[in-house]
Parts: structure tokens; sequence; C-alpha cells
């Protein structure tokens, strides 16, 4: 604005809203991005979750199957055995991977809290504009 006007200008005007734009715009990004990484983070840990109980229901199924099948031995048939101690591994397993996907199908990936403000700032521009 000049020097000694009492209103600014129409090119004033234009020139501040679009400054103020630009900078709002930034903000939304970072806030966008901040959200996401914060989401992909959720995701990954329960993806985390998911793997980690397959490779504990597979480890324990391999630890337990053969010492727990060669105990059962000594009263069982040995396949009998080998069939009581791989089912309850395997039941184990699919609980602790039943829970991790749970979680997974829980989280929204939808950046809701910037959309929200990306609404607000049309909204906001749209008002400059009149």
């Amino acid at each position: 604005m000049a020097e000694g006007q009492a209103e600014p200008t129409v090119g004033d005007l234009l020139g501040t809203l679009a400054r103020d734009t630009g900078v709002l715009m930034r903000q939304e990004l970072r806030l966008v991005s901040a959200e996401m990484t914060a989401k992909a983070r959720l995701f990954a840990r329960n993806v985390g979750l998911v793997a980690f109980g397959g490779a504990l229901a597979l480890a324990g199924g391999l630890a337990l199957l053969a010492a727990a099948i060669a105990a059962l031995h000594l009263i069982l048939p040995l396949w009998l055995s080998a069939l009581i101690i791989g089912a309850a591994v395997i039941v184990v397993g699919c609980a602790v991977i039943a829970k991790g996907l749970t979680a997974l199908k829980q989280i929204d990936a939808t950046p809701t809290k910037t959309l929200g403000t990306l609404s607000a700032d049309i909204a906001w521009a749209k008002e400059q504009v009149r």
C-alpha cells in the first residue's frame, strides 16, 4: 500500500491474498505430509505385528513340534503326536496374525485433519475474494 492512502488498492489486496494463499498452501502441504507420515508409521507397525506373528508361529511350531512330538510319542503314535502339536501351534499363530490384521483394517489412511482445514481454507479464500 502506498504511503498516505487511507485504503489499500485492489492490486494491494490481490497481492496480499496471493501471498497469504501461498503461505496457507505450504502450511497445508506440511500438515498433510505430517499426517500421512504418522499414518504410515502406524500402518508399518501393524504390518510388523502380522509379520512377527507369522514368524513367531513358525519358529514356535518348529521348536515345539520337535520336543512335544517326542514327548507325546511315549504315549501316542508318532503321527497323532505330530498332528496334535502342529494344530496347537497353528492356532496360536493364527490368533496373532488375526490381531494384526484387525488393527490394520481399523487404520483410516485419509488425511482427515488436512481435508478439514483445506475446506476452511477454501471458504476463507472465497470470502477474501468477495
